[in-house]
């Protein structure tokens, strides 16, 4: 986990906002401590050093709360099926350039930390080869490891995407079923080490332009998991290890709830 400033690496940080959301609709408006969840990830991302912060949104109560708060926001079409889609869509709406860097700052991540967004932008500039840039940390436990709402995530050794599921990734085929410790991965899992997936992107603009126009892959489609349209393609995405887990984001009332009372506690 970055502890300490990153160098700075210009990018945009684009935050898509919907507020249909099934477990907690209107969730970018939700009020914690006295502000809109989406403009305190605007502040965080803020904080990030990106040259520009833009909320991209269908909906314009959530345009109306970014006005009010200074921050600049872009509409895009209500269709999108991804957050990609809609992240494509307000870069051209922009007008960035193809060699820009644009970071996906999810607008359900109030704590997100900054220094983790500019790692993220800073990962992608130092891998010209790349298209994307992601980060995940180690799993540590067997519940986690076998849980199908964590991502996983398998990397070469030059810190490259080779897969990402929902299923137990890497497979150990020699341990027996129920053999494994109920708590703890083993030493050859921790090894590797199973990584899990943080749901955040780096892009650069050319990609992103091109992303939407890519055909659907069966593995997106089976695993649900938008990222693997690139790798179906051929593109590279580089994987930033971080040290531990950032803070979880608001997808439920009982989180967002656990985020209040956090920010109700004092700076965070």
């Amino acid at each position: 986990m970055p502890t300490t400033p990153i160098a700075p690496v210009p990018f945009v940080a684009l935050i898509p906002a919907r507020m249909a959301s099934s477990r907690l609709p209107g969730k970018p408006l939700a009020d914690i401590g006295g502000l809109p969840m989406v403009i305190r990830v605007a502040h965080r991302a803020q904080a990030s050093g990106a040259a520009r912060v833009v909320i991209a949104t269908d909906e314009p109560a959530v345009s109306l709360a970014a006005g009010r708060h200074g921050i600049e926001c872009v509409m895009t079409r209500a269709d999108h099926v991804s957050g990609t889609d809609r992240l494509a869509e307000a870069a051209a709406l922009l007008g960035l350039a193809d060699d820009q860097t644009v970071v996906n700052v999810q607008g359900d991540e109030p704590l997100i930390d900054p220094l983790v967004v500019a790692a993220v932008a800073r990962e992608l500039d130092r891998h010209p080869d790349c298209a994307m840039a992601t980060a995940a940390h180690p799993i540590a436990t067997q519940a986690d490891y076998r849980n199908p709402n964590v991502v996983k995530v398998v990397t070469d050794a030059r810190g490259r995407a080779l897969y990402f599921s929902r299923a137990a990734i890497p497979f150990e085929r020699d341990v027996q079923a129920g053999a494994a410790d109920p708590a703890g991965l083993s030493d050859a899992l921790l090894s590797a080490p199973v990584l899990r997936h943080v749901g955040l992107y780096a892009y650069r603009v050319g990609f992103l332009r091109r992303y939407p126009d890519l055909p659907h892959s069966p593995l997106e489609s089976i695993e649900s998991l938008e990222q693997l349209r690139a790798l179906w393609h051929g593109h590279s995405i580089v994987v930033l290890r971080l040290s531990h887990a950032p803070a979880s984001g608001v997808d439920t009332p009982e989180d967002l709830a656990h985020v209040r009372s956090l920010i109700a506690a004092g700076p965070v």
